[in-house]
């Protein structure tokens, strides 16, 4: 089948070790399902592999990917949930220590067929495209569990997202600006400022820049670089969700004092359940959501949209059409 993997790891060539070719169809196992797939998402998770960071060289050659949707073996459409579980695991998939990400331990999504546990196929909303199904599955359901589980926020809410552009970014926005919060963004970029206003976002500013007022809650995907601005952005009481750190994990300041004696709170937030993701597609739906895309293309042509992702040049997802 064909497919897109990783052949060789480079932290500062990460395109060099990026192959589309011919891999093996994976051997069929008990509980387990294969999707032929329709679409299929790219990920800053991919490149990181590339980079070499979470997937050990030893088990390379791997078949990136943790977003895809197409049809399982009975037929049935379906968005492909990208958090496996250790063998026996109960309950929230997240919490599971052993838990992998599709393309760390099992070959992922950028093929025209991947497989997984049978748990991992959820249903596709009728409603729902096959491009707009392919983007859910890391960005957006990331974006869903930091508002909607971890922020512990209700409607009118004015929440500010850390950098605009980006697959989890613009997931924010616009499912924070469908639930009824107030949406701000900071952005390097003035032009994906404007484009985050277009999407729902409600006010735009330079990265850094001093907010009118404070706000209820942090996005934070970005880290070091935006760490102290999101400390005092907040309310007293107020929180920050951090999914990543793009910039690094190390700021210059941690703002220890601002944070205890503002009494603010720190939730550490990473993907989200199946359920989690079942529900964001009805919601997608049921909200008329189209999820920001920036380019659709073929999956021969992924080089391509690993090229936009690496230079930065993304505003939405970038996905990849199977036949």
């Amino acid at each position: 089948m064909l497919a897109v993997y990783a052949a060789s790891q480079s932290k500062d060539d990460p395109l060099s070790g990026l192959e589309i070719g011919e891999r093996p169809d994976r051997e069929p196992r008990p509980g387990w399902t294969t999707v032929t797939l329709k679409t299929a998402g790219l990920n800053h998770h991919d490149l990181f592999s590339l980079q070499g960071v979470g997937l050990p060289a030893d088990r390379l050659p791997m078949i990136l990917g943790c977003d895809g949707a197409g049809i399982d073996e009975d037929g049935n459409e379906v968005i492909v949930h990208a958090v496996v579980p250790s063998e026996g695991w109960q309950g929230d998939e997240t919490l599971d220590p052993r838990r992998t990400l599709l393309s760390e331990l099992h070959d992922g999504t950028l093929a025209q067929k991947v497989l997984v546990p049978r748990a991992n196929a959820v249903p596709k909303p009728a409603g729902l495209s096959w491009e707009h199904a392919a983007t859910l599955s890391t960005a957006w359901l990331t974006a869903y569990r930091m508002l909607f589980s971890n922020s512990g926020l209700t409607p009118g809410a004015t929440v500010l997202v850390q950098g605009a552009g980006g697959g989890v970014a613009t997931a924010l926005v616009q499912l924070g600006s469908a639930t009824g919060y107030r949406m701000w963004v900071t952005s390097r970029d003035e032009a994906k400022g404007q484009k985050a206003l277009e999407i729902g976002a409600d006010r735009a500013f330079a990265s850094g820049e001093r907010l009118p007022e404070r706000v209820d809650a942090v996005m934070e995907t970005v880290g070091a670089a935006t760490w102290s601005h999101s400390v005092k952005s907040l309310k007293p009481g107020g929180t920050i969700v951090i999914c990543g750190a793009t910039s690094g994990d190390a700021p210059p300041k941690a703002e220890l004092t601002q944070i205890f004696f503002r009494q603010l709170r720190v939730i550490g937030s990473t993907m989200g359940t199946r359920l989690e993701l079942e529900r964001l597609a009805q919601f997608v739906v049921q909200q008329g959501i189209e999820p920001a895309i920036d380019s659709v293309m073929p999956l021969e042509q992924a080089r391509d949209g690993f090229a936009k992702m690496a230079s930065g040049e993304l505003f939405g997802k970038v996905v990849f059409t199977v036949s």
